[in-house]
């Protein structure tokens, strides 16, 4: 089946273009074929196909990629967030409370609020996710958190160094032995990613180290959360070990964003964060200015971003962080798939798979310019229309 989506006011390819990298097409088509698209380009010279759809003169980008969330969990922090919003601080620890939760839920529960976020997710552009565990922090609890993750998403993350559980409270390095052992024995196999809460409050720079350098001898390619609370050495770590990504980068020196710069490494930064924990947005026009590689993320999570609207992020990011729209979209689809590596999602070119949002909207700036309506037309996953 060719299918073949033409009248596209505005289409975001995300494949630079004349100096614009985003590659802006006016008044074009693109066609769909075995759920990779077969072809991109002025809707006057559009291919024959089996059926045509009309986008109206509507704009079209590419499926978000969303490449830090926290899906796999149970319960509810509604109480911890309104004690936020009453002044208390945020603070690391209260993922415990989670994974209590989440610890007590069956694999069927867990099955099926992560088929209900990724839904959500769908119904709101984003075709591409990554899954983090870390709510389990016991062997057999963080097995099957990535387990179940990998039957939604091959973008999966090992996050046993989360935080240190409560029965290792006074006994951080021995659950860093647990980490680095038994627990990533049994979730390797499952996981594409090895992740670290290199962070006052949860682990170290010389404990991070070591749950890097483990997982990357078992063939897994590090990320790190990092300057979420304050300065510290995790941009740094993650640079020397080439991580994909450092995720948060709230608090950043002149030297951890020059180190960004010249390396490989995808600042992937989560504007839901700082809306829930109303710490400072980050300066998104400083790092791209200074040549950073910079993605969006929603870093859906129960207690400090429990969002999982990529459109509410790129707001964010144009009002409160110093981006322009295209630079926010760009950062939520082509800078989500740099932070997972990826060349086949996050653009509209052949060969790429068939992700693709159609908006209720002439252009891309309306998703900034007309937050939290939801604009989102019609998704396609894969070439398959959702809903």
């Amino acid at each position: 089946m060719r299918t073949l989506i033409t009248r596209i006011a505005e289409l975001t390819t995300n494949v630079a273009l004349d100096g614009d990298p985003c590659g802006t097409l006016v008044d074009a088509a693109v066609l769909i074929e075995d759920g990779r698209l077969a072809w991109v380009g002025a809707a006057s010279d559009a291919p024959a196909a089996d059926e045509t759809v009309d986008a109206g003169g509507r704009a079209m980008i590419p499926g978000f990629v969303d490449s830090h969330s926290h899906l796999a969990f149970a319960g509810d922090r509604a109480a911890e967030f309104e004690a936020r919003m009453a002044g208390q601080k945020y603070a690391a620890g209260g993922i415990r409370s989670t994974v209590a939760a989440t610890r007590a839920a069956g694999d069927d529960e867990l099955r099926a609020r992560l088929r209900g976020f990724l839904d959500e997710m769908l119904a709101q552009g984003t075709t591409t996710v990554e899954i983090k565990s870390g709510y389990g922090l016991s062997v057999a609890d963080e097995e099957r958190l990535v387990r179940l993750a990998a039957e939604v998403t091959p973008e999966v993350t090992f996050l046993g160094a989360h935080v240190v559980p409560t029965e290792y409270a006074d006994r951080p390095d021995a659950y860093v032995d647990l980490v680095t052992g038994p627990m990533l024995d049994a979730c390797a196999p499952y996981a594409k990613w090895i992740d670290v809460f290199c962070e006052t409050g949860a682990f170290t720079v010389a404990q991070s180290r070591r749950v890097l350098e483990a997982g990357a001898a078992r063939g897994l390619t590090p990320r790190v959360h990092a300057s979420q609370l304050g300065p510290g050495e995790g941009v740094r770590l993650a640079v020397e070990l080439g991580a994909a990504s450092i995720d948060h980068g709230t608090y950043l020196t002149d030297d951890d964003i020059g180190a960004l710069a010249r390396s490989s490494t995808v600042l992937t930064l989560l504007p839901g964060v700082e809306f829930s924990t109303r710490q400072p947005y980050p300066d998104a026009r400083r790092l791209i200015d200074a040549g950073v590689t910079v993605a969006l993320a929603c870093d859906t999570n129960p207690g400090s971003s429990f969002t999982s609207s990529m459109p509410f992020c790129i707001a964010i990011a144009v009002r409160d962080m110093g981006m322009t729209p295209a630079e926010a979209v760009w950062a939520s689809t082509a800078g989500g798939a740099r932070a997972l590596r990826r060349d086949d999602v996050g653009i509209i070119a052949p060969g790429a798979r068939a992700d693709l949002v159609l908006l209720e909207a002439p252009t891309r700036v309306h998703l900034a310019y007309r937050p939290g309506v939801p604009l989102v037309r019609q998704v396609w996953k894969d070439g398959v229309a959702a809903g």
